[in-house]
């Protein structure tokens, strides 16, 4: 028997929860209506524009096919449909095992306006998506303007406040998973946990958790997921980040085989052409990846909160790190027309980072203006790196930094570099390098 796929309208506008949702002259009015709905291969999911689904959320469990996805989208004219959390969508996340770092938190309630669980085959596309904090508005009503702004600043610091998601998607249960595209999304203010880097916390973050019978179902993992024309700012912490796996530990040491990436890190990733503005930490990252694309993509005004006036409650988690776009535990990660501007000084705070992985290739891309400088080649376990023919205009603090690197190479770029700014950043270039047929030009004073 073969199964008819079905389509499901949602309005804020003109909907009734008593309809039956399936024409667009009987919507749903609420998200609510969708819950616990399996979706299977070509249902759609329409929100229609100028809709704006306040306290909703918008969980997804289903599979789709390779030649007839599932799809999440919006109908009509006007503003994208908009779906505003507000903290509500509360999941618990748990990796099932402790992650590279006793530092790193890896269990917890996480809040996520779009979750994506063990779903596949699955395009979502044209939303608007923003997870505020509201609550620390509410409570400062009839305050002082300064007591308000303590109290404010005092919350959204707070060292244990909920993580928070625009869009999280999660493999677990159901092996590899296949083609997850993420397309044309709007993510901003969403007001995450400014500590907890691999948590599901920020504008879009992917993660594999441990299955609960991992022999009967398979590695979780992911092969092919796309990022691509999505627009996110105002986000803590992370930008876009596909995506932390709870087998970290097969990817321990400097050398990577591709046969452990096949069998337990992520294939086909592809992030293009997306803009992230004002992220808390870190802007674009693969991880645990083979062969990913990373390209056309803009960070701007990075690590915005990786500082002591925000990042202020730590406790034992990890310090004050992160940088604009970069690989983590990836094999042959490729780096091509990007642009990095203004990240934001802290511990690292460059434009791009060559950090622990085999194989990164940096080629052709541009930075202005970081406060951190333009690349660093991270530690031991980074190897055969190479930044080639890229080009660095008025980066800050230090443009090269091969901290405790084995091998990073340094080849036909253009260093445009500030009269007192050092080629090298000052206590990390304690690496090996090799520069060859770079131009380096002090910039005029204006």
């Amino acid at each position: 028997m073969i199964r008819k796929s079905k389509t499901y309208y949602v309005s804020s506008i003109r909907g009734n929860d008593k309809n039956d949702g399936l024409t667009q002259e009987t919507p749903f009015r609420t998200l609510q209506q969708l819950t616990g709905r399996e979706l299977g291969p070509g249902d759609r999911v329409l929100l229609e524009r100028e809709s704006v689904f306040e306290d909703q959320y918008l969980h997804i469990r289903g599979k789709g096919e390779k030649e007839n996805l599932i799809e999440i989208a919006a109908y009509g004219e006007g503003a994208l449909p908009h779906i505003c959390a507000n903290g509500t969508g509360i999941w618990y996340q748990d990796y099932g095992i402790r992650l590279d770092s006793p530092a790193h938190v890896y269990r917890g309630d996480v809040s996520s306006a779009v979750l994506l669980y063990d779903a596949e085959y699955i395009w979502i596309h044209d939303l608007e998506i923003t997870n505020k904090d509201d609550i620390d508005r509410q409570s400062v009503t009839g305050k002082t303007s300064g007591e308000a702004r303590s109290e404010m600043a005092e919350r959204y610091s707070a060292p244990h406040k909920m993580d928070r998601t625009g869009v999280a998607v999660v493999a677990q249960n159901s092996g590899t998973l296949h083609e997850i595209i993420l397309q044309n999304l709007m993510i901003h203010d969403v007001d995450g946990n400014v500590y907890n880097k691999h948590m599901n916390n920020g504008g879009i973050y992917m993660t594999a958790l441990k299955p609960d019978n991992e022999e009967q179902t398979g590695i979780a993992r992911y092969h092919g997921v796309t990022v691509e024309d999505c627009c996110v700012w105002n986000v803590s912490r992370w930008g876009i980040a596909v995506g932390y796996s709870y087998q970290h530990a097969r990817f321990a040491g400097a050398q990577l085989q591709e046969e452990w990436f096949l069998k337990y890190g992520h294939e086909n990733i592809v992030l293009r052409n997306n803009y992230v503005k004002n992220a808390g930490g870190d802007g674009i990252t693969p991880m645990y990846a083979l062969r990913p694309l990373v390209e056309h993509n803009i960070s701007d005004s990075c690590a915005t909160e990786m500082n002591d006036r925000i990042y202020c409650y730590p406790e034992e988690r990890m310090g004050k790190v992160a940088a604009a776009i970069w690989p983590w535990k990836c094999k042959n990660a490729l780096f091509r027309f990007n642009e990095a501007v203004d990240t934001k000084l802290n511990q690292d705070g460059m434009a791009y980072d060559a950090d622990s992985g085999d194989g990164t290739v940096y080629e052709y891309n541009y930075s202005r203006q970081n406060e951190g400088g333009c690349v660093m080649f991270c530690l031991e376990e980074a190897i055969h790196n190479t930044f080639r023919k890229n080009v660095s205009y008025d980066d800050l603090g230090g443009i090269l930094s091969p901290s405790g690197n084995p091998d990073a190479y340094v080849s036909e770029n253009q260093f445009y570099i500030r009269k007192g700014v050092p080629l090298l950043r000052k206590n990390m270039s304690d690496g090996e390098i090799t520069l060859k047929n770079n131009v380096i030009s002090e910039l005029e004073s204006e």
